[in-house]
């Protein structure tokens, strides 16, 4: 016979610890939205549980964005007076005790005694205040209060930077599409015009493949996509600079299948790939080989475009990463800059270049990464 092992589960004060970062977590999510009433709104019940009051309530400038606790009579009294309790919090940014004379309904069976107001702040600037009702009031529930509101803060303030980000990446997407479509459309579309007399049937699969091109290239929707629907579109973009250039362009694609499910930022391979098309084979009468690779590195995927073209000259291309130079190497500072605002700074692309010595670009993205989603 064997005795069971009794599990431990830690001392009073590891379960308190645990409980209190579960609930924190719980509201998380919800605070990470906005200070909007239906955030407010999903996140109140959990910020309540963090604080064991009889009630609490969020309020901007605006009026109430949320109240969880007491309800009935008692709610609709004090959630009608919560602005008003608010005014001065909002306006100087210091926490407000108040007791009952401020507070109280004269309902004896009332739970509401006293509230703790406290600011809600982003950038220095106070958005809206949390306010915690309780029988009474104390030193430890006014701590308790502005530890939640800071908490509060701080994942408002990420909402709003993830807020700015994707506004940012959004203006770059606009401004890569604004670059790459009146120097490849002329192309492009050149190139199908020739095909129009002599070979009918190839000029209708090219405007196929172009229109097809166009759609992704100029798709309104989410920010991210999967490596095989970019790498899908590479493809398009290659078989009408093919038809350009013919054999004068050869192309080799070796691609891990285990990375095609990765999701990446839209549009970061095909500017590399273009890049690639231009100083491989712009300007020169030869055969231009280009070379595009992804492969699983573990915990990321590494994706590189090489070509054996004119090369550049390594300080061309540090000034226009670093954003020194107004030239723009057909994409490569846009490419490096949504890289690094979605991953990080160790996340941007490296670039081994010399003078007649051709090119190779890459870039690393984690396999799994908090907010990079593919969508349709």
């Amino acid at each position: 016979m064997f005795a069971r092992r009794r599990q431990h589960f830690g001392t009073p004060a590891d379960k308190a610890t645990y409980a209190t970062l579960h609930t924190a977590s719980l509201a998380t999510p919800h605070l990470r939205e906005g200070l909007t009433p239906a955030a407010a709104g999903r996140a109140s019940k959990h910020l309540r549980d963090l604080l064991g009051t009889a009630a609490i309530a969020i309020c901007d400038s605006t009026g109430v964005l949320a109240w969880d606790g007491v309800g009935g009579a008692y709610e609709s009294h004090h959630r009608g007076d919560v602005r008003q309790l608010a005014a001065a919090t909002l306006r100087t940014g210091r926490t407000s005790v108040l007791g009952p004379g401020d507070v109280a309904c004269g309902d004896p069976q009332c739970p509401v005694r006293s509230a703790v107001v406290a600011p809600i702040v982003t950038e220095d600037r106070v958005v809206a205040v949390l306010v915690a009702y309780s029988p009474r009031s104390s030193a430890a529930l006014v701590r308790a209060t502005e530890e939640v509101a800071r908490f509060v803060s701080g994942q408002v303030e990420l909402a709003e930077l993830n807020k700015e980000r994707t506004r940012a990446m959004e203006a770059e997407l606009r401004a890569l599409r604004a670059q790459i479509s009146p120097h490849f459309i002329y192309n492009a579309l050149a190139a199908i015009a020739s095909f129009v007399r002599t070979d009918p049937e190839r000029a209708r699969e090219l405007l196929l493949e172009f229109a097809d091109f166009s759609r992704y290239a100029l798709r309104r929707g989410g920010e991210f996509t999967t490596l095989a629907d970019e790498l899908r579109n590479v493809e398009r973009y290659l078989v009408l600079e093919q038809a350009r250039f013919g054999d004068r362009l050869t192309v080799s694609l070796l691609i891990a299948p285990e990375v095609l499910s990765v999701a990446i930022p839209f549009l970061v391979v095909q500017p590399l790939v273009e890049n690639a098309v231009r100083h491989g084979l712009e300007g020169t009468t030869g055969v231009g080989r280009i070379t595009i690779r992804a492969k699983d590195s573990g915990s990321e995927a590494e994706i590189s475009v090489d070509d054996d073209g004119a090369g550049s000259d390594p300080e061309v291309i540090r000034a226009v990463l670093s954003g020194e130079s107004d030239t723009e190497s057909m994409g490569l500072g846009n490419v490096d800059a949504r890289l690094r605002q979605v991953y990080g700074d160790a996340y941007g692309l490296v670039v081994e270049t010399a003078p007649g010595a051709g090119t190779r670009v890459t870039f690393r993205v984690p396999k799994y990464a908090p907010g990079v989603h593919a969508t349709a």
